[in-house]
């Protein structure tokens, strides 16, 4: 996964590169973000009782998912849409626009324009190990 925050001219104005895995459903699962060198950078999980994020030492409980979704990633990512993209859906979710033309060939590319700032999302899709 590749994610770019964008200046309002379109250059970029933080972005990052990470692998994570990603299991249950938008109601509750876990997201966990690995750096290039395998590291766990981020741990998320949610239920219907509420999500809790870990960052090295760090835990945060919440019940706002996309507020924690935010916090770890820089940006807010639409859960739901996320899910349905990585199965090929392609989900609108307000202020993004998902591109699964080469889903067949392991890539998805999305991009929220609204609100500011911008944000481009490139997942490069492999089976699990």
């Amino acid at each position: 996964m590749a994610l770019q925050i964008l200046n309002p001219d379109g250059s970029p104005q933080d972005s990052w590169s990470a692998s994570f895995q990603l299991q249950g459903t938008p109601s509750a699962g876990q997201l966990d973000i690995f750096s290039p060198l395998g590291s766990q950078l981020a741990l998320l999980h949610w239920s219907p009782d509420g999500a809790w994020l870990r960052q090295g030492s760090e835990e945060t409980a919440s019940d706002s998912l996309p507020a924690l979704i935010e916090r770890s990633l820089g940006t807010a990512v639409p859960i739901e849409a996320f899910f349905a993209w990585l199965q090929g859906h392609p989900l609108q979710a307000q202020g993004w626009h998902a591109d699964l033309g080469q889903y067949t060939q392991g890539r998805i590319s999305a991009r929220r324009t609204d609100p500011l700032p911008q944000a481009q999302l490139k997942i490069i899709l492999q089976p699990a190990p």
